[in-house]
């Protein structure tokens, strides 16, 4: 049965921002994921053939897992000084665009109209947008799809690889509670449109093969991983220096997170990255039944789904073992409350 597609009220704004525009900048946040980075290639197509000059940014490398997307290397780490519009993808937060700001570069965005399209359902701090498209979904790919629907844009091919590839990326392959009937009928409609579920998995599949080296890395990180709160939450940390060698060849989150989620008893995964510069960031992943991961970002000015999320602190010369504590601390109250919660729950349906 084919579902009718999401209207969204912002829709005739976007598209009068876009016809009186040339040349657009996508932006993606500081810390590029496969929803975001399908969601820039996705518009990239989509703007191109309604004959926009697209340029597309990001103030952060991108990680050799997520090269398997055709055109991650048109992405450019320095802003365009000339555009007409910006169009902000998979991100409402002023902190996640910090590269932007030392760049000198954000009082760009604000002297030209800014859109924001956005699933996370949160309220922006980027105070500066134009139109703001932010509704709840399983990716923001999912909102691309639902406007081009809406608005009538074309999706050439690549367009619904793209889309495909941001909804698998941000739904775990459609395993999120994030992931709606409609978001499997999109992806049918996808399939229907010309995609290639399994040509681009074998893409994906090469990307992520590990050298021997890498292997060994991962199996140092499994022997750091620690355990607190009766081995609810886990943790690993991962020091600039490791960083700096690895990062280039294998994200080391990425490489053990899964991992620490699946041991028994943990609810909650979190890595640290320990830069040089005096911060850190945070990558967050909470197994199913356990929806605290976005919780847990918003608390250290961060944010993102509640069963994934991150964010980024600048230390200042607070100890790092302060503000992990402080994350830990933090995690086993949400848990903590969550556990209270269900009880609570479980003796309303009792009495009743």
């Amino acid at each position: 049965m084919q579902q009718a597609h999401t209207r969204y009220p912002e829709a005739e704004t976007i598209q009068n921002l876009i016809a009186a525009a040339q040349k657009i900048v996508i932006i993606q946040a500081d810390n590029p994921d496969g929803d975001s980075m399908g969601s820039a290639l996705a518009l990239e197509q989509i703007l191109g053939d309604m004959g926009k000059d697209v340029y597309m940014y990001c103030g952060a490398a991108i990680s050799p897992y997520l090269r398997y997307l055709q055109g991650w290397d048109r992405v450019n780490s320095d802003m365009a000084s000339q555009f007409d519009l910006s169009i902000i993808v998979d991100t409402s937060a002023d902190s996640l665009l910090e590269n932007l700001a030392k760049a000198g570069q954000k009082g760009w965005l604000r002297s030209k109209p800014c859109i924001i399209i956005d699933h996370h359902n949160v309220e922006s701090t980027i105070d500066f947008a134009t139109a703001y498209c932010n509704h709840p979904g399983v990716a923001t790919t999912e909102v691309i799809y639902e406007l081009a629907q809406q608005l009538g844009w074309p999706l050439n091919l690549q367009a619904k690889n793209m889309i495909y590839a941001g909804i698998m990326a941000d739904s775990l392959g459609l395993t999120t509670d994030a992931t709606s009937a409609r978001s499997i009928h999109i992806v049918a409609n996808l399939v229907e449109g010309g995609i290639k579920i399994p040509a681009l998995e074998e893409k994906r599949r090469d990307m992520i093969r590990k050298t021997p080296d890498i292997v060994a890395y991962k199996g140092q990180l499994l022997q750091r991983v620690e355990y607190h709160s009766d081995d609810r939450v886990s943790t690993i940390t991962i020091p600039w220096k490791e960083i700096e060698q690895y990062s280039p060849i294998y994200n080391p989150s990425i490489l053990v997170m899964d991992d620490m989620r699946l041991t028994v008893g943990t609810a909650i995964a979190i890595s640290f990255k320990v830069y040089n510069d005096g911060h850190i960031t945070g990558k967050i992943r909470a197994n199913y039944g356990y929806p605290i991961a976005g919780d847990l970002a918003k608390h250290f000015g961060g944010g993102g789904h509640a069963y994934s999320s991150g964010f980024k602190v600048d230390l200042a010369g607070r100890p790092f073992n302060e503000v992990k504590s402080e994350c830990i601390t933090f995690a086993t109250q949400l848990l903590d409350n969550l556990k209270q919660d269900q009880n609570n729950e479980t003796l309303q349906h009792t009495d009743s």
